[in-house]
């Protein structure tokens, strides 16, 4: 049987889509691949609230919330999420992906909704919610990416005797840019439609106090439920969901992901706490970020490279096919530095990237390293680049 397991990653090798894990290097690089967005997973408060939590609480939750796994902890960064997030309740999960398939496939039941619902969703959403969809057994209706008017014609089109729901991200993660985010509540107030929303790559980054740009908008009209992470920007593990009391009730209830799952570890809450506070005093930091980030998309259109309608910390360089990605990846790392190549079936076809993932760790000199990097790279895809200014 392995055989067909082989015969299957032959053929994403001859398509130039299979993945294997990165290289172990002894040698620093000049990284632009991680999430670690404001340089957190390595602060001294964040590594003493973990081993602090350790040696209070274990190692291990050993067991799931509902059974031995419940700790103060986990109460107290639930109080302090719903607060900033302006919520009645939060959840806290072991990841992302598990929160989106367990809380958003909860949500969809057929059988708890009394009608199949119809789930309008932006083509480029992350896998973990086509995943929930797919297992729910809802009718997923796509829109264009970022497609207002499209979403807007797509709920007129459909009656409001079957529940609605509206899924998007509200920073997209491969592409860098921003939902718009009061037309969307403006459309799910008008259809009365459940508004989905996924914080992973804004939590930190965006909004009051950097606690994501569901803040930044008035929901109380609305349905919803906001989702987010302390894996990228707070620089730790795990997700969380920030929502009423009556769901927050009802995950407990039906969502198999979080009951069937021991909890995170104490020593990751207690570093997760540590890290929401301290995101909000980092003001400074995220202007700093975002201004990097500007800079940095500047010189690249003026080096003919299409970053797409990135308005963010996250910047793609498009260069349409597989091999020519992986090449620029190679190339990449033979000048000392990391940035990911990202192909189908992550991103639509013909659209492989790279992804260049800005942190509060880089400087102006380390974005010119790169730009340099990418001029002999960038000169085979476009016949006449602009001349450059030195950043510097």
């Amino acid at each position: 049987m392995y055989h067909l397991y082989q015969q299957h990653f032959q053929k994403l090798q001859n398509k130039g889509k299979y993945r294997q894990l990165p290289e172990l290097f002894g040698t620093k690089r000049l990284d632009f691949s991680t999430n670690d967005y404001l340089g957190l997973s390595r602060r001294k408060e964040l590594l003493d609230a973990a081993i602090a939590a350790g040696r209070a609480y274990g190692v291990g939750a050993t067991g799931s919330r509902l059974l031995s796994g419940n700790q103060f902890l986990f109460e107290a960064l639930e109080m302090r999420i719903a607060v900033d997030k302006g919520t009645e309740a939060a959840l806290v999960f072991n990841s992302g992906f598990q929160a989106n398939i367990s809380v958003l496939s909860s949500l969809l039941d057929e059988g708890v909704l009394k009608a199949k619902p119809l789930v309008f969703f932006d083509k480029l959403n992350h896998a973990s919610l086509y995943s929930a969809v797919f297992l729910s057994g809802a009718e997923l209706i796509r829109y264009n990416h970022n497609d207002i008017d499209q979403l807007s014609n797509l709920l007129d089109k459909h009656p409001d005797d079957r529940p609605k729901f509206i899924v998007a991200e509200t920073v997209f993660g491969m592409d860098g840019d921003v939902l718009p985010m009061q037309a969307v509540v403006d459309l799910a107030e008008k259809h009365s439609a459940f508004l989905y929303l996924d914080e992973a790559h804004a939590t930190g980054i965006f909004g009051k106090n950097g606690y994501g740009l569901s803040t930044t908008v008035s929901l109380k009209k609305v349905p919803h439920l906001v989702m987010g992470t302390f894996s990228k920007a707070l620089g730790v593990s795990g997700a969380y969901v920030a929502c009423s009391e009556i769901l927050k009730n009802y995950f407990v209830n039906h969502s198999q992901g979080f009951i069937y799952s021991t909890a995170n570890s104490p020593m990751v809450i207690g570093a997760a706490l540590k890290a929401w506070d301290i995101v909000r005093t980092m003001d400074a930091d995220r202007s700093r970020l975002l201004e990097l980030a500007n800079t940095l998309r500047s010189q690249l259109q003026a080096l003919g490279c299409d970053v797409g309608t990135s308005a963010s910390h996250i910047i793609p360089v498009i260069l349409g096919s597989e091999d020519a990605v992986m090449e620029a990846k190679h190339q990449l790392l033979k000048s000392g530095m990391l940035v990911s190549a990202i192909r189908p079936p992550t991103v639509p076809p013909n659209t492989s990237r790279l992804r260049i993932a800005l942190t509060t760790q880089h400087t102006l000199q380390d974005i010119q390293r790169l730009v340099d990097a990418l001029i002999p790279l960038m000169a085979r895809q476009v016949k006449s680049p602009k001349p450059l200014q030195k950043v510097l």
